[in-house]
């Protein structure tokens, strides 16, 4: 690393020389302080076994989940009943003898990491934060509040909208009604897990362009360029990550496509931002010589 850019962004009393060692031992301490954040978050939702598993995990395979009955109001009020979800198709069993503490300890820990992102990634910001120039952090300012948000949002999208849809269409499709669906507890947990997670990522979009723009490797002319391409991407992504029925492609491809516009409307402001800051630069150096 830069030692110039390092002493640049770092206050005058932590302007003293770091060797790679030290980054090291500075980079230890991160990982130490956020696998603890991680520990203690998913400490406590395995001891909220029952909020966890009945309402949490569980509430999407119940026809009263909250999606399903907003889904049910919407088609009375657009007269189409067949939007209401009364009843789920589906019974979720456990095969395996420690199948429910295996699952109990697992999903436990996939909660601590999500609950624990928002510090995981301010600790490794502390970590990047000091090599930047100082303009670098300035234009950055708000980088670890602006991504949590869009973590949190995708996630609450993913487990209201695209998850609920993909398990009550997976779980209910039959090929003959003699047939009863009872799904394996690790199958519901994997699908509700990927779509929840698959939207938080998927949701960080903006962040993503906007530190490419920051670096000059993209900017809002060629996403204009390659929109035709990218809504294309969008449509195989939304294909992936939702089950094979029009309907909930399009609920994942609409926010998506939503996102890549306010996307290069954000690529158009850095590189805005950045000509200006460089006319200001311009007129500075003429005004000393």
């Amino acid at each position: 690393m830069d030692q110039t850019r390092i002493e640049a962004g770092r206050s005058l009393d932590e302007s003293h020389e770091m060797s790679f060692i030290d980054h090291l031992e500075a980079l230890r301490w991160h990982i130490i302080r956020s696998a603890i954040s991680i520990v203690v978050f998913a400490t406590a939702a395995f001891l909220s076994k029952d909020f966890l598993f009945h309402d949490l995990i569980l509430g999407p395979s119940r026809p009263d989940f909250w999606t399903y009955r907003m889904f049910c109001k919407f088609g009375q009020w657009v007269g189409n009943p067949e939007l209401c979800m009364d009843k789920v198709g589906f019974v979720i069993q456990n095969r395996e003898m420690s199948g429910q503490l295996t699952m109990h300890i697992s999903t436990s820990f996939i909660v601590g990491i999500v609950l624990a992102f928002p510090y995981t990634f301010w600790e490794l910001w502390r970590f990047i934060k000091p090599g930047l120039y100082p303009h670098e952090q300035a234009n950055s300012r708000g980088a670890v509040f602006f991504v949590s948000i869009l973590f949190i949002l995708g996630l609450l999208f993913g487990y209201y909208i695209a998850a609920p849809l993909s398990i009550n269409f997976l779980a209910s499709y039959t090929v003959d009604p003699t047939i009863e669906n009872q799904i394996d507890l690790q199958s519901y947990l994997s699908t509700l897990t990927t779509m929840s997670l698959s939207c938080a990522f998927v949701f960080e979009l903006p962040m993503i362009v906007f530190f490419l723009a920051k670096a000059g490797l993209i900017s809002a002319e060629i996403m204009r360029l390659y929109r035709k391409h990218a809504i294309v991407v969008i449509l195989i992504i939304a294909a992936i990550i939702t089950p094979p029925d029009i309907s909930s492609q399009l609920i994942v491809t609409i926010p998506i496509l939503l996102l890549y516009e306010l996307s290069i409307n954000i690529a158009r402001v850095v590189r805005r931002n950045a000509t200006e800051r460089l006319n200001a630069e311009l007129a500075a150096n003429k005004g000393v010589s």
